[in-house]
């Protein structure tokens, strides 16, 4: 290569993240790193959901921080985080409910608050965004104000899966910065 080549010819391409244009929430990878609520949680996992009757997909982005673990997910523009429950924690045998009449109530109760199912939804959970879909039934109810939901899932006849969460904004998660899982 010869000085009219370095001075003027090709640069080589940075493989490294665009700070202002990949270090944003939507655009978190496995291994990166953010801060909320006092605390920094590193991505673990990734996953894509399709589910009929959405325009968009959801995506899901798994977070641990000091052996916790919650679920960051972007679905139509809006932000929420939940952390697992056990199906038993919600008040009734909804379990039972669902295998009998295939839809569970359409009121439940979880921690002392009543919640209403606002929706319903069949589709396909894509482990690391692509790949081939685990089908999947999702129930999501939400609280009187409408800020805390328990959603429920169903992946076959007899596995189920809860969730609990509260809706976030993406202002509330900062220092976005690259990381690798070790």
């Amino acid at each position: 290569m010869g000085l009219t080549d370095r001075l003027f010819g090709k640069k080589k391409v940075d493989e490294g993240p665009d700070p202002l244009a990949d270090l944003v929430l939507e655009k978190l990878k496995v291994g990166y790193l953010v801060d909320y609520d006092l605390q920094t949680w590193q991505v673990t996992n990734y996953c894509r959901y399709d589910f009929s009757g959405k325009d968009d997909s959801v995506e899901e982005w798994e977070l641990t921080a000091a052996g916790e673990q919650r679920y960051l997910e972007r679905a139509d523009g809006a932000w929420s985080l939940s952390r697992k429950i056990a199906i038993g924690d919600i008040d009734g045998d909804i379990r039972r409910h669902i295998l009998d009449h295939e839809d569970p109530p359409e009121r439940i109760v979880f921690e002392g608050t009543e919640f209403h199912i606002d929706a319903s939804y069949a589709g396909q959970m894509f482990p690391g965004g692509t790949g081939t879909g685990a089908d999947l039934f999702r129930w999501e109810f939400l609280d009187g104000a409408e800020t805390t939901f328990v959603g429920i899932e169903q992946w076959s006849e007899s596995e189920f899966a809860a969730a609990a969460g509260f809706v976030v904004e993406d202002y509330q998660f900062t220092h976005i910065l690259p990381g690798s899982l070790q």
